[in-house]
C-alpha cells in the first residue's frame, strides 16, 4: 500500500498530508512561534505538488472555531483548527464550549511550548517560551472536549490523528483537542508509513432499542393529547422528513422550542410554533427529541401524570452538571433512525386509534389557524412601527432571502416570522450562549456552500461586537466568501435587561432607560466597519426602507461578490 508521506519528511509534513487524506479541507489557524514546522511544511508541499488542507489565516481564535462549526454544519465534514499554545487555547474556549454543547465535531489543535530548553531542533529560542508553558495546557478545555492528547512522536502520528477524528465524529459528536510540541513537529518522520484512510469516520449512529420503541409507541398511540418537542434534531437533515411523516400520520403537534435548526418545515400542518406553553400543560404524553432544554420549569411544566419520553444520542445530556426534567423512558439513538423506528412501530396502532387521530387533527388545524391569525395581526401592527420592529425586520428578511439562502441566526429573532422550509437553511449554533460565533459560522458556511449560495448572518448588536467583526470580515474578504450581515441593533443587551425586569417585575430597572451594564451609546455606527474591508455598509432606521436596503445589500453580495453590512435600528 502506497504511503501518504514520502520518505525524508518531517512530522509536520506528514501531518498535513494525513489531514488532507482524512477529509480535512481547511486548517483554520491563528499562528504563533509554534507553527514554524507547519508553515515550512505548507510551502514545501506547495512546491512538491502535494495536497494539504488549505491554510486560512484567522486573526482571532473564536472566529476560527466558529468557521469550523459553520463549515461542518453545511458540509458534514469535520475540519481542523490550530491555535498558538496556551494563550491561543484560552482565547478559543468560548467557541469550544458552543461546539461542545452543540455536538459539533472539530479537530482542535494547539502548539505546545517547546519542552526542551536547549540542544534539540525546535527547542526554546524566544523568551516567551518559558512563561507560556503550563503544567496542564489541555486542562483548560478538558471539560469541553471529548478527548485530549499530546503528540509524543511521529511513530504514533497516524494512530493519534485517526483516533481523534473518529472520536470527534462519533455521536454524540463534539470537539477533540490535540497538542503538538514544536520539537515533535520539526523532527524527522520515522516509523511506519502512513496508510490511506481506512474505515468510517466514526462509530455508526446508535440505533434504538426496539423494546423501548414499542413501549414509546404504545404510550403515544393511547394518548389523547400527545406532543413532540424538538430543538436540535434538524442538524441531521434526514430527520426532518422522518419527523414530518411521523407527526402527520398520527396527528401529533410539534413545538420547536428555541430551535437550533429546521426540525420541521413552517408549512407542516403539525407545526405549532416555538412555545410549548398550554400544549405542554395539557399533554398526556410528551416526546422530547434532541432537546437539552425542552421547556423552562419555572414558567411551564407538564402534568404530574404525563408520560415523558426523551430520545437522542445522549438523551440525558450527561455532560450537563444538572438537568432534572422528568423522564419515564430514555431512548438512546440518533434522531432519524429513532423517528423512523417509532413511525413503523406506531403503524400497528393506527387503525385502532384512527378516530382519535382524526379528531386531534381537526383540533390542531383550528389551533394552527388561530395561531397564524394572531401572528398576522402582530405583523400588521409591526409593519409601520418606529423604531423598526424586530418582527417586521425578520419578516422582510424572510420575504427577500429566497428558499436556498442559509440564515445563521445570532440575534433575538422572533422565529415564527421567518419562513423556514428547506432543511439546513437555518442554523443557530450558539448552544452554550457564548456570544460571538455568528459571523465566523456564517463565513465557514459560505465556504462550504459555494459561490452561488447566499448566506445571511443575523446578529444582535452585542453579539456582533463579540464576533470580532474586523477579523471576521477580513477573513470573509481574504477568502472571497462574501456574506450579508444584518444587525438587529436595539442598542442594549436585550437579554440582560429582560432578565433584570423578569427577576424584579415593576422594579427600578423597568422604569429606567439608563440602567447600568445594559445600554450602548446611541452614537455607535456599526455599519462603518464596512469601510475597513471594502464592504457595502448602511444604517436603516425607516421601516419602509428595510426591504429596499435588503435588496441592495443582496445585490452587492450576489452580483458584486462583496460583503454587505446592514445596521438596522430596532425597538
Amino acid at each position: 500500500m502506497d504511503s501518504i508521506a514520502p520518505k525524508g519528511q518531517t512530522v509536520a509534513d506528514a501531518y498535513l498530508s494525513l489531514l488532507s487524506d482524512r477529509g480535512v479541507d481547511y486548517l483554520f489557524a491563528n499562528s504563533g512561534t509554534d507553527f514554524a514546522p507547519l508553515i515550512e511544511g505548507f510551502v514545501k508541499a506547495s512546491g512538491e505538488g502535494r495536497k494539504t488542507p488549505i491554510p486560512v489565516t484567522v486573526p482571532h481564535e473564536n472566529v476560527a472555531v466558529s468557521m469550523a462549526m459553520g463549515y461542518f454544519l453545511v458540509s458534514g465534514r469535520a475540519q481542523a483548527v490550530m491555535v498558538h499554545v496556551s494563550v491561543g487555547t484560552g482565547n478559543s474556549i468560548n467557541g469550544l464550549l458552543n461546539a461542545s454543547r452543540g455536538e459539533i465535531p472539530i479537530l482542535m489543535t494547539a502548539g505546545r511550548t517547546p519542552i526542551s530548553e536547549s540542544g534539540i531542533h525546535g527547542t526554546r529560542d524566544i523568551d516567551i517560551h518559558w512563561p507560556q508553558e503550563l503544567f496542564d495546557q489541555a486542562g483548560m478545555v478538558r471539560e469541553f472536549v471529548k478527548w485530549d492528547y499530546e503528540l509524543r512522536n511521529g511513530h504514533q502520528l497516524e494512530s493519534v490523528v485517526d483516533r481523534a477524528m473518529k472520536i470527534a465524529m462519533s455521536e454524540p459528536r463534539g470537539p477533540v483537542y490535540l497538542t503538538m510540541p514544536r520539537e515533535v513537529l520539526a523532527g524527522a518522520m520515522e516509523g511506519p508509513s502512513l496508510r490511506p484512510v481506512r474505515g468510517a469516520g466514526g462509530n455508526t449512529s446508535p440505533y434504538p432499542d426496539l423494546t423501548a420503541i414499542d413501549e414509546a409507541a404504545a404510550m403515544l398511540a393511547n394518548a389523547e393529547r400527545p406532543l413532540i418537542i424538538v430543538q436540535s434534531s434538524g442538524q441531521d437533515q434526514t430527520s426532518v422528513p422522518a419527523l414530518a411523516a411521523l407527526a402527520d400520520r398520527f396527528a401529533i403537534p410539534v413545538v420547536q422550542y428555541r430551535p437550533r435548526y429546521i426540525c420541521l418545515p413552517s408549512s407542516h400542518p403539525m407545526n405549532l410554533g416555538v412555545e410549548p406553553g398550554p400544549l405542554l400543560e395539557q399533554a398526556d404524553v410528551v416526546l422530547v427529541v434532541n432537546a437539552a432544554v425542552p421547556w423552562l420549569p419555572d414558567q411551564t411544566a407538564p402534568k404530574d401524570d404525563a408520560k415523558i419520553i426523551h430520545m437522542g444520542p445522549d438523551p440525558l445530556f450527561e455532560n450537563l452538571p444538572m438537568r432534572s426534567f422528568p423522564c419515564d423512558l430514555s431512548i438512546t439513538c440518533s434522531a432519524t433512525p429513532g423517528l423512523r423506528a417509532l413511525d413503523a412501530a406506531l403503524e400497528q396502532h393506527e387503525n385502532k386509534a384512527s378516530q382519535r387521530i382524526e379528531t386531534r387533527r381537526a383540533a390542531i388545524a383550528v389551533k394552527r389557524a388561530a395561531q397564524h391569525e394572531n401572528w398576522a395581526g402582530v405583523l400588521a401592527r409591526a409593519k409601520s412601527q418606529s423604531p423598526i420592529s424586530p418582527v417586521w425586520l425578520t419578516n422582510c428578511i424572510s420575504e427577500v432571502k429566497g428558499e436556498d439562502a442559509i440564515v445563521i441566526n445570532e440575534a433575538r429573532m422572533p422565529v415564527p416570522f421567518m419562513e423556514m422550509e428547506k432543511p439546513g437553511t437555518y442554523l443557530s449554533a450558539g448552544h452554550a450562549g457564548g456570544l460571538g460565533w455568528g459571523l465566523g459560522c456564517a463565513i465557514g458556511a459560505k465556504m462550504a456552500a459555494g459561490d452561488d449560495r447566499l448566506v445571511i448572518a443575523t446578529e444582535g448588536d452585542g453579539a456582533y461586537m463579540f464576533s470580532n467583526p474586523v477579523p471576521a470580515h477580513y477573513v470573509s474578504l481574504e477568502q472571497k466568501a462574501p456574506i450579508l450581515t444584518v444587525i438587529y441593533n436595539n442598542r442594549r443587551w436585550g437579554a440582560v435587561r429582560e432578565a433584570a425586569e423578569g427577576l424584579y417585575p415593576g422594579g427600578l430597572v423597568s422604569r429606567s432607560n439608563e440602567a447600568p451594564l445594559i445600554h450602548f451609546d446611541d452614537s455607535l455606527q456599526l455599519s462603518k466597519i464596512a469601510d475597513v474591508v471594502g464592504a457595502h455598509g448602511e444604517q436603516v432606521t425607516d421601516p419602509e426602507q428595510v426591504i429596499p436596503a435588503l435588496e441592495r445589500a443582496i445585490k452587492v453580495v450576489t452580483e458584486e461578490k462583496r460583503q454587505a453590512i446592514l445596521d438596522v435600528v430596532i425597538s
